[in-house]
């Protein structure tokens, strides 16, 4: 709290023998021919001499006296002035101090820090103690030792909220390093680096805020924390620029690498040997792909260059095959006759026939030529369905008239009649000799040969 303001110095009083020389008030000048404008010592107001009164008086000569507790004590002198204005100038005293205590109990209740608080007590109690004012000095004692326990009290609190202040903040400065260190500790190369950059920037920044604005810490946690949070961000910009060297020089490595297929694809997109160069250009694509990724933005433009001359030789094929194309529209319309002839051999009645008949379609189908590669596998896809039908026709006439298959045949439709024979001549005895449940059984097992008999008998017949 800022020193009280300078108060008008008092003159000294005359000297008397019998009592030491104490202050006095300034004399008012004498009168003049020419009255001059002075400077008068602050005066109390009417209302604090009326109080002032009942705790001191002043004499005939202005000499100023204050009452505390039974005992009087004399202030200062003020002569040459009345009594009222003798009291005034040493109540003026008193209220500035009175002023001064109220405004620290003001203060104490709205919970202001206590800086400089007990020093302004000391100077106004060593104000009181000199009794150089006039008012109630007891009362503002007492109030200047509630004063003290109420800035003790204070004191107390203020030192409770400080520690819990700092604790707090030593908490956040704590959490702020080890977010920190987090983020430092990463895999680098697992670590997204510009989220990671920006959150290692957004806790410096809140370390600055904090070192700024929060509680001061002691000299020995302010020092370690900070020790750490440097290391933190010290270890994160090594692994940061550890990282993106690493990535510079295996960008460069793969913008090398794709460079040289770039060359090999501009030296093959002048070429007219298609299928070999389109075979070539596959196994560079292969290679491309299987290469490393420069940086994006030199991947796309390594991209557009190697597309770029791709583009020359499968533009000028494209072209080729479209001329060539047209000149096999002619011999598309022969093929398409000789599918329509092709097709009426099915369903193939008379192998013979419908063998030459083929034979022939095939002759002029080669004659024919190419068709437009649009076209090319349709019309042999149905061409190819014709022979299949009749291939499958002459398999089929084949196995019918295959001795061996018809020998096999025939025996095992002797097998099986035999065996019917004996299963129905054991039912007769099975009946004749009153075993029915034997007979029932018999006559399953009959119906389950009489079936294949059946089945090997239609196939036999086709044999034939």
């Amino acid at each position: 709290m800022p020193a009280p303001p300078a108060r008008p110095a008092k003159p000294a009083a005359p000297a008397k023998p019998a009592a030491p020389a104490t202050p006095v008030a300034p004399a008012p000048p004498a009168p003049s021919a020419a009255p001059q404008e002075t400077a008068k010592p602050a005066l109390a107001t009417p209302e604090s001499v009326a109080r002032a009164k009942q705790h001191g008086r002043a004499d005939e000569n202005g000499t100023v006296y204050v009452s505390v507790a039974g005992q009087e004590y004399e202030c200062g002198q003020f002569p040459n002035a009345t009594e009222d204005e003798a009291i005034a100038y040493f109540a003026r005293k008193f209220d500035d101090a009175e002023a001064q205590v109220g405004l620290l109990e003001q203060r104490l209740a709205a919970k202001a820090p206590t800086t400089d608080m007990r020093k302004t007590v000391a100077h106004v109690r060593e104000q009181v103690a000199a009794h150089g004012m006039v008012g109630d000095l007891a009362g503002l004692s007492a109030r200047l030792d509630a004063l003290d326990v109420s800035i003790g009290q204070a004191e107390v609190r203020e030192k409770q909220e400080q520690q819990r202040a700092r604790a707090e903040q030593l908490a956040h400065r704590t959490a702020i390093v080890e977010a920190a260190e987090k983020v430092a500790g990463q895999d680098p190369e697992k670590t997204q680096w510009k989220h990671s950059s920006e959150r290692m920037g957004e806790l410096f920044d809140q370390w600055k805020a904090h070192q700024r604005s929060g509680v001061r810490l002691p000299k020995s946690d302010e020092e370690s924390l900070w020790k750490r949070f440097r290391k933190a961000r010290t270890t994160f910009d090594r692994h940061r620029k550890a990282f993106f060297s690493k990535l510079d020089e295996t960008n460069a490595k793969a913008k090398r690498a794709k460079e040289a297929l770039i060359a090999e694809a501009e030296a093959l997109s002048g070429s007219t040997d298609w299928g070999p160069t389109a075979s070539k250009y596959r196994d560079l694509m292969d290679r491309w792909k299987a290469s490393p990724r420069a940086s994006r933005k030199d991947d796309d433009a390594l991209w557009s260059r190697f597309r770029a001359a791709q583009d020359v030789f499968f533009n000028a094929r494209k072209a080729a095959n479209e001329q060539i194309d047209h000149e096999f529209e002619a011999n598309l319309v022969v093929k398409e006759q000789l599918l329509k002839e092709a097709q009426q051999i099915l369903p193939v009645k008379n192998l013979d026939q419908a063998k030459k008949d083929l034979a022939a379609v095939q002759a002029r189908w080669e004659e024919a030529g190419k068709v437009p590669r649009a076209h090319m596998r349709r019309v042999e896809n149905e061409l190819r369905a014709v022979e299949d039908a009749v291939k499958k026709a002459e398999d089929d006439q084949w196995r019918r008239s295959d001795p061996e298959t018809k020998a096999r045949s025939n025996s095992m439709l002797t097998q099986l009649e035999n065996k019917i024979a004996d299963q129905r001549s054991a039912i007769e005895a099975a009946r004749a000799s009153g075993n029915e449940k034997k007979a029932a059984g018999l006559e399953k097992d009959l119906a389950t040969s009489e079936q294949w008999l059946a089945t090997l008998q239609a196939s036999a017949s086709e044999l034939n």
